[in-house]
């Protein structure tokens, strides 16, 4: 049976209200938890941008829900090393329950360090590697490792979960599906794509059934469904924007340029608004009918309780009745 989680959208939250989320999502019955992992946030308009792994901290004192990076990017703003002891000691932290998603970013988070920003086959090689270092390092071993990419030297995690911690990957096209299931514990996206989902199943060979594909999307609830696409235009018209785009630009202000082209109606093809449950209960079971088997909900804006009371009342229950 599909499972439902909700997304915490560091973007667009501080850390506090990020922590107060996660208590009311497992109150209202959501059984996971998502935190994107950003530098910058998509717009000026979002204003947010708090590091993760000070925030998943507090969250494995305030919430007993699984958490999961929705996703970092291990290959350029922080070294492969260094994402796994963060991961090692939030796994640590959670008492097991957490998940590393990485993905092959975005420059609008990877630039900051001024290093070039690589062609997506290059990224992807790049998360490849990445994620062979991570493995490697949760084992609690020393590690050496001369790549061509990376290098570590004489490197050892002390502090580490009793089993090694999941790596899931990212994908919104074919070749980086096929890297997920070739090389990932599971596939992570944001789109009820069932033929990505069909393509991490086949790369992954007899394994695929086993592994979770887990999928995210953006809603805003609220009353009046035009009040509500206003804010999730004001707040997210990117997820409108093209997948190439996504990867390539650098700052919100220019996010924000391209974004004048995404229309209120072109941003209600790809966001459910308002209080109609049977239109949100469709939209996540899109995800379900895909093959997903964990299904992640962001509530865009800040009418956050009324979201986890509509959900609570109306439209979990329908979902996992």
């Amino acid at each position: 049976m599909t499972e439902y989680g909700y997304l915490l959208a560091a973007e667009e939250h501080g850390p506090a209200e990020l922590v107060e989320q996660a208590r009311m999502a497992e109150q209202a019955g959501f059984s996971h938890l998502w935190i994107s992992d950003h530098y910058h946030p998509w717009s000026r308009a979002q204003g947010h941008a708090s590091f993760v792994w000070s925030v998943i901290g507090a969250l494995a004192q305030a919430t007993s829900l699984p958490v999961q990076t929705a996703v970092t990017c291990p290959i350029i703003r922080i070294h492969p090393a260094i994402v796994a002891q963060a991961a090692a000691t939030s796994a640590v932290l959670l008492e097991g329950r957490f998940r590393l998603g990485v993905g092959s970013g975005e420059a609008l988070n990877e630039h900051v360090l001024g290093d070039r920003w690589p062609q997506a086959a290059i990224r992807l090689e790049m998360l490849e590697e990445a994620v062979t270092v991570i493995r490697q390092l949760f084992e609690g071993h020393q590690v050496s490792h001369h790549g061509k990419h990376y290098t570590v030297e004489s490197a050892r995690l002390y502090t580490v979960p009793e089993e090694p911690v999941p790596i899931d990957i990212a994908a919104f096209g074919s070749a980086a599906a096929a890297l997920a299931g070739r090389v990932g514990d599971g596939f992570i996206t944001m789109v009820p794509d069932a033929e990505l989902v069909a393509r991490f199943r086949r790369g992954s060979g007899a394994a695929g059934n086993a592994k979770p594909a887990s999928g995210g999307l953006l809603v805003c609830f609220g009353p009046d469904a035009d009040d509500a696409l206003r804010t999730a235009h004001r707040l997210w018209p990117a997820v409108a924007l093209p997948g190439a785009l996504l990867t390539q630009l650098a700052t919100p202000s220019q996010f924000e340029q391209a974004c004048e082209l995404v229309t209120p109606e072109r941003l209600a093809e790809r966001v459910t608004c308002g209080d109609d449950p049977d239109a949100h209960v469709a939209a996540l079971s899109a995800y379900a009918d895909a093959g997903f088997d964990t299904v992640y909900v962001h509530q865009i804006g800040p009418e956050q309780r009324g979201f986890f009371d509509f959900y609570r009342t109306k439209v979990l229950p329908q979902l996992t009745g």
